[in-house]
């Protein structure tokens, strides 16, 4: 299937490696120029090589705790590609840890670098999108905006709120071509998901390989998914095949959320 994205720029977030090193594999794959942004140079430029000839690829180290350097990086991806047709927003999981007790410094530290860096760098992309009528706005939240997954208060919180700003955003700019989606992805293998593995596994004095095996069991298909499943998804919500699907929420789980 043609996805009708070639020529189409786009900006990927946490570029550098898992869920979003696969979304820019699979959007270069289908033509686009990809802006890979991270904060690992070395893993960015390993990301762009894969891409190699395939497509158009800029490296730009960004910290999405720094809010004062959005402009400045967004006009880089401008005179180097070209205006972003396709947003890909990539945020870091938080620490995991209770709901209690957390100092109020962490709620706002991680919000800027979660939730604000969003909404701030979508603002900043917008205008050119309604100008060509055309844009897609992908934001990567977690199985948790559906289902709150026990000692991860902060991610369960914080990416419930970009639910809610993606849905109000949808409405905003349907009918000026833009579409504005939410994917979330339930046990995908990447550093993430196996690093919070490990964390159980410490905090329950269990092993590892136990913890993995009872993950896996609780998804149906019985594994966990692969980026490059989950990047198939982006492609195809960034493409012009779907043009009509716009304040949706799209599980990329394997059936893991047992609600309807």
């Amino acid at each position: 299937m043609n996805l009708g994205i070639a020529g189409r720029v786009a900006l990927v977030f946490g570029a550098s490696g898992g869920l979003g090193g696969a979304c820019a594999r699979a959007l270069a794959a289908e033509g686009a120029s990809v802006a890979l942004a991270g904060r690992n140079r070395t893993a960015l430029e390993r990301v762009a090589a894969e891409i190699g000839s395939n497509a158009k690829s800029l490296v730009l180290p960004w910290d999405l705790s720094d809010l004062s350097n959005i402009d400045a990086n967004i006009s880089a991806i401008e005179h180097g590609l070209g205006p972003v047709d396709i947003l890909f927003n990539n945020t870091g999981g938080p620490p995991p840890g209770s709901a209690q007790g957390v100092p109020i410094e962490v709620w706002s530290k991680q919000f800027q670098a979660m939730v604000a860096s969003v909404i701030a760098i979508t603002d900043r992309v917008l205008p050119g999108m309604k100008a060509r009528r055309w844009g897609r706005v992908i934001t990567s939240t977690s199985s948790s905006v559906i289902a709150p997954i026990p000692n991860l208060a902060i991610s369960n919180t914080l990416r419930a709120a970009l639910v809610g700003w993606s849905k109000t955003l949808s409405r905003e700019v349907a009918r000026e071509g833009i579409t504005v989606n939410v994917i979330a992805p339930g046990r995908i293998d990447t550093n993430r998901v196996r690093n919070l593995d490990a964390d159980r596994a410490q905090r329950e004095q269990r092993p590892l390989a136990e913890i993995q095996a009872q993950g896996a069991a609780s998804v149906p298909i019985g594994r966990y998914g692969e980026p490059d499943e989950f990047a198939a998804a982006v492609a195809f919500l960034a493409s012009s095949r779907a043009s009509y699907i716009t304040g949706d929420i799209l599980r990329v789980d394997g059936g893991l959320i047992p609600s309807v």
